[in-house]
């Protein structure tokens, strides 16, 4: 008998000493989901920026606009070398060379135009791989929209239907890249920062309760975001996308100075203009302010 419970007594000695040398090793089996042994997924590759578009630099400051890839396309010209066609324009500039735009001028498709957001983008165009290229690139600014001909097939007539990257130059523009008798040639282009001389310029319209803005010779990206004004006797006021490069208020500022903000669409900085127009500001009048981006 006594044998029996010493051999019972090292039996469970025995249990006990395997159990309490195993226990590490079941925790360790048990850590984690139920038994899924797949690695952890690794976090994704950042994506690639889009070539149609620059990037902000970091400067700390909001950063400046960066050209983009180079991107291929199609160019045309529409006007006489007096370029009396491109004056005004769906984007609102009015007469270019009152405004500073001049000739270097370029009508968009609408993939470009974006309903407007496109206005004022400028773009490094060279002609590529056709007879009628000259060996030189030019400066165009975003003035106009070329509108879709749906009576034409997009590659026999209809240059600028959807989803075609088109321009529709100025005839003095389209003649410093290319032979104008070629009437379209395959191009390469790029945005790069316009380089305006000046501040913004803000064109005011509109009546007592209705405040319509024209905004022009803005530098860096060129195109627009958000705009707020602000006048002498209110808080900052959005202001609400019209049509091309125009934004309106329905509030009676009459009076009063105006200061605008502004967000650049391409690189997001943000500049505040203030006191650009006295508060002695008259409809049809145009004022600059003493910013612009870069």
């Amino acid at each position: 008998m006594i044998c029996q419970r010493l051999r019972i007594k090292a039996l469970l000695g025995y249990l006990i000493l395997v159990v309490l040398c195993s226990w590490p090793l079941l925790i360790e089996a048990g850590h984690g989901s139920s038994g899924d042994k797949r690695p952890n997924p690794s976090p994704p590759n950042p994506s690639p920026p889009p070539t149609g578009g620059g990037q902000p630099s970091n400067n700390g400051n909001g950063g400046g606009f960066q050209p983009s890839g180079w991107i291929d396309a199609h160019a045309t010209f529409y006007g006489d070398e007096t370029a009396s066609e491109t004056m005004g324009g769906a984007c609102g500039y009015g007469n270019l060379f009152n405004t500073g735009y001049g000739t270097n001028t370029a009508a968009l498709s609408s993939v470009l135009y974006q309903d407007g957001l496109g206005c004022g983008q400028c773009y490094e165009i060279r002609c590529n791989g056709a007879p009628a290229c000259y060996q030189k690139s030019i400066i165009v600014t975003a003035t106009n929209l070329c509108p879709p001909n749906w009576a034409q097939a997009s590659d026999n007539g209809g240059w600028c239907n959807p989803p075609r990257q088109h321009f529709d130059l100025a005839k003095p523009a389209f003649m410093q890249i290319a032979e104008w008798h070629a009437g379209i040639v395959p191009v390469q282009y790029r945005r790069v920062p316009c380089t305006p001389k000046g501040g913004i310029r803000f064109t005011l319209q509109g009546n007592g309760y209705w405040l319509l803005v024209y905004i022009m010779n803005m530098g860096g990206g060129g195109d627009i975001l958000e705009v707020a004004v602000m006048g002498s006797k209110t808080g900052w006021i959005t202001m609400s996308h019209n049509w091309g490069a125009t934004y309106q208020a329905f509030s009676a500022l009459g009076g009063q100075t105006l200061s605008f903000r502004i967000t650049c669409r391409s690189t997001k900085q943000t500049l505040i203009l203030n006191n650009v127009a006295p508060s002695g500001w008259q409809f049809g009048m145009t004022y600059e302010g003493n910013l612009n981006f870069q």
